[in-house]
């Protein structure tokens, strides 16, 4: 039976629009018969990968999600000084195993994959070591040997192993994500905004017309947003290739990411740098569930944190009383109480994972 650590939070986000629509306006749903906003899981997932804490505290262990792999391999030919058409040869042939090759950016010089490949840092060192070799005279198997050299099922990519990879040419080497996130929603009804504005033009003279330089509008919006995060720990340590320390140090990077880090969308215009106010975490085998149905009704009232915070630890009670508990062990933060901390948080989480 697989053992989990779920982690809810509740974060304040100001005026803003961290997630855009393909119209540039802050990403919206509709849940509970009223407009909320959203932020997607996939914008939430890169901001969590991208952070400062993630970068650092798995240094080494963190994939890249590129099309540029034959770059790479090409860059790394070029550095030993391997003739240039020798090492674009080469080099085409060895990304071919990351995906089909694009063979309109080959015509601009390129070497990319038609889609994007998560590349872990072991595949990519096998890729240029299988590419020197090819250089200094060794010949390449073909696609489906290639593949079975430099591709793995499992390794040391933390961010691989937690979000997974389809590569859609060979699924036998696909990762199953051993987390799984929620787009985030807003706890309460709350619609988008438009904030119209206008530029100066600086060496415009009195002499002219008082208009504005550039007119324009952007949308924002505002409001409590619930995350819910699960991790299948056991799936984890497997896709670590049993690297269970690893797992546990991932697991409580991410805690600690998805509570810190924010899409960086429009940021300069917002600066929405902002925290979790709240995070429930918890661990056991029970079968998991996210508890948004607390928000089914929006919350309202003056503050909308202590009611999204009550209205949060109701639903996980009576889901319990219910179903029986849902968890072994739980922690909590709460800022504006002052319990808990995020350390604690994090220490919890891996712990979970670490102490089998």
């Amino acid at each position: 039976m697989s053992r989990f650590v779920q982690l809810h939070y509740l974060t304040i986000y100001p005026p803003s629009n961290p997630n855009r629509d393909d119209v540039g306006r802050p990403k919206s749903a509709s849940y509970g018969g009223v407009p909320r906003l959203r932020i997607s899981s996939q914008a939430l997932k890169r901001a969590a990968r991208l952070s400062e804490v993630m970068q650092r505290d798995l240094e080494g262990h963190l994939g890249t999600r590129t099309q540029r792999i034959g770059e790479v391999v090409r860059d790394a030919l070029d550095e030993d000084g391997t003739d240039e058409e020798k090492a674009a040869e080469v080099a085409t042939k060895v990304a071919d195993v990351f995906g089909k090759i694009d063979a309109r950016a080959g015509e601009q010089g390129a070497i990319r994959t038609r889609q994007l490949a998560f590349v872990s840092p072991e595949e990519r060192d096998f890729a240029i070591d299988l590419a020197r070799r090819a250089i200094q005279g060794e010949a390449l198997p073909n696609n489906a040997e290639l593949k079975k050299m430099v591709l793995r099922t499992a390794d040391g990519a933390a961010d691989v192993a937690m979000f997974g990879r389809m590569l859609a040419d060979d699924p036998n080497f696909n990762r199953e994500a051993a987390v799984q996130v929620s787009h985030a929603i807003t706890t309460h009804r709350a619609l988008v905004e438009d904030d119209f504005y206008n530029a100066a033009d600086d060496l415009k003279t009195t002499a002219e017309d008082s208009g504005a330089g550039f007119l324009g509008d952007a949308g924002f919006g505002s409001g409590v947003f619930y995350l819910y995060a699960c991790v299948d720990t056991d799936l984890l340590v497997e896709n670590l290739a049993g690297d269970r320390a690893l797992a546990a140090r991932s697991v409580g990077a991410l805690a600690e990411a998805l509570a810190i880090s924010t899409p960086a969308g429009k940021r300069n215009a917002f600066a929405h740098h902002t925290r979790a106010s709240h995070i429930r975490a918890e661990s056991g085998s029970q079968q998991p569930r996210s508890l948004a149905g607390a928000f089914l009704s929006p919350v309202s009232g003056g503050d909308v944190l202590a009611s999204s915070v009550a209205a949060l630890e109701d639903m996980a009670d009576k889901i319990d009383a219910a179903y029986g508990d849902c968890a072994d062990s739980t922690a909590s933060m709460n800022v504006p109480r002052g319990e808990g901390s995020l350390t604690e948080i994090r220490d919890f989480a891996e712990t979970f994972v670490r102490d089998v």
